[in-house]
């Protein structure tokens, strides 16, 4: 049933995007049927979000789709069940959603047929040199330039990270943080048991505490104590995501997933008329969104500026 759930779900989509627009603003369809496999993850909002923005896309650029979908529901031990719903060995192009999926993929060295990635986080999980696709990791300096905007006094950044995870992109964020007039102060933490005492390091060192992706130090163990933390020593903590936001971080930055599904099937379209993906480099989300949390700024006696409240996807009060 899921499976034919989230097929159902795909075909809906594309039979919505053939009747959406004026006919003259659409491209000439492509009589061929091109057949995709998509594989996802698990049947979370954004995962059918994602789906439902790439078929919408791809019509709307005039091609006539066939597409199978096959999800691990968040276990990998399904992967082989979900490949053969999704029949890759027969597609044109593979569409995986989600790091589970992406490996799954990635481990059937029999597939040739060029991959798109979306929701995963980082560049190095997409999976081969015959795969691009769009991650869910913002550039350093766009996180950075969001923190000046919010905290435009504030100039020492605390964030903690695991070093095999996140050191190449805290060291990135060292070189960026100088350039745009900012401290960056790290803490390495190499096990969760050592996160309170490298917490209590930042106390009077930082302004802030910047929250990076990783599976050490953010994990919903840890949450807890950074937010009382944060709200103990008023140092705003900037999260990952809209559900930090509703826990007590001060705001998140945040993606459109239905974007996110069009900015893959742009990526798509142009594997499907040639290019190879490795000439398409791996891209950030191209639309952001975020939320803030007021009373977490009212307690911290900050004052967000109408502009920002404004502008946010979803504000907490």
């Amino acid at each position: 049933m899921t499976i034919v759930r989230l097929r159902r779900l795909a075909l809906t989509a594309v039979a919505l995007a053939g009747a959406a627009g004026p006919a003259a603003a659409q491209p000439a369809p492509d009589s061929r049927e091109t057949r995709i496999a998509v594989l996802v993850s698990q049947e979370a909002p954004p995962y059918r979000q994602a789906l439902a923005g790439f078929t919408r896309a791809l019509e709307r650029r005039g091609l006539k789709v066939s597409v199978r979908v096959g999800s691990l529901e968040g276990d990998g031990a399904k992967a082989a069940q979900a490949l053969a719903a999704a029949r890759p060995e027969q597609a044109q192009l593979i569409l995986t959603l989600g790091t589970l999926a992406t490996q799954a993929v990635a481990a059937r060295k029999d597939l040739t047929a060029p991959v798109v990635t979306g929701l995963v986080l980082r560049v190095s999980d997409l999976g081969g040199a015959n795969a691009t696709g769009v991650v869910l990791e913002f550039p350093v300096e766009t996180e950075l330039r969001w923190l000046q905007r919010f905290f435009p006094g504030r100039r020492a950044v605390g964030v903690l990270y695991h070093p095999d995870e996140n050191r190449s992109r805290i060291e990135a964020a060292v070189r960026t943080a100088q350039a745009l007039g900012l401290t960056l102060v790290a803490r390495s933490v190499e096990r969760a048991r050592d996160l309170p005492d490298e917490l209590e390091s930042l106390a009077n060192r930082a302004d802030l505490l910047w929250g990076v992706a990783d599976s050490v130090v953010l994990t919903p163990q840890t949450a807890k104590p950074i937010l009382l933390f944060s709200y103990r020593n008023r140092i705003p903590f900037v999260g990952l995501s809209q559900s930090w936001v509703k826990a007590g971080a001060l705001y998140a930055l945040d993606r459109d997933y239905d974007d996110i599904g069009a900015q893959c099937a742009e990526l798509a379209f142009k594997v499907l008329r040639g290019t190879p993906p490795s000439a398409l480099p791996p891209e950030p989300p191209r639309k952001l969104v975020y939320s803030i949390n007021l009373r977490t700024a009212r307690h911290m006696k900050l004052e967000i500026p109408d502009a920002l409240l404004k502008g946010a996807q979803e504000v907490v009060d």
